[in-house]
């Protein structure tokens, strides 16, 4: 899958650009609108990204777990080149090094949660002035019927691509909204 980013002045149009792209089978999960105005954007009965996500969390706090597994890593080899759990055990090692990857992790996540997500920081300009950023992640097969698309619409600007959602994550979102509208 590839995301294709399109900048937008008018939420009335996106509203129509979206109900066109899931006509053409392009599903609800795959379109999304980032806006600084949500409200409006709910009211336009849009796919807006969710504040998490809007968030550099799941990235930071990634980053933090690396840094905590190659901390976690030095402790349990400093413990075994100096030879202190023949003395004391492995199980002060062992704690140590889980606390110090929970620790960083945390403290990844925390520094995550006040900057914006990498992949929107781009963006963040055009967001500024009022404008609204539509993504949509396709497949190869999905990209001739979103082009022909968004081509009836001159408007949008077309602001280049990047790395979409893992392919599963969108089934998983797809497979879960079909259960909660069977669901009672």
């Amino acid at each position: 899958m590839e995301r294709y980013y399109y900048i937008s002045d008018s939420l009335d149009e996106l509203e129509v650009v979206e109900q066109e792209l899931e006509n053409a089978g392009i599903a609800t999960e795959q379109i999304h609108v980032l806006s600084q105005n949500d409200r409006e954007v709910a009211n336009h009965r849009l796919h807006s990204v969710t504040s998490i996500m809007k968030k550099d969390i799941v990235h930071s706090t990634l980053i933090g777990a690396g840094v905590g597994i190659c901390l976690s890593i030095l402790v349990l080899v400093g413990a075994w080149l100096t030879g202190w759990p023949e003395t004391y055990t492995w199980i002060p090692f062992i704690f140590l090094s889980i606390v110090l990857l929970g620790f960083c992790s945390w403290e990844g996540g925390l520094w995550g949660i006040q900057e914006p997500n990498h992949h929107f920081k781009r963006f963040q300009k055009v967001l500024d002035h009022g404008k609204h950023v539509l993504f949509v992640d396709v497949d190869k097969n999905q990209l001739s019927p979103m082009q022909a698309v968004l081509r009836t619409h001159p408007h949008l600007k077309n602001v280049g691509t990047g790395a979409s959602a893992p392919r599963l994550i969108v089934r998983g979102q797809q497979w879960f909204h079909r259960f909660m509208k069977w669901a009672p």
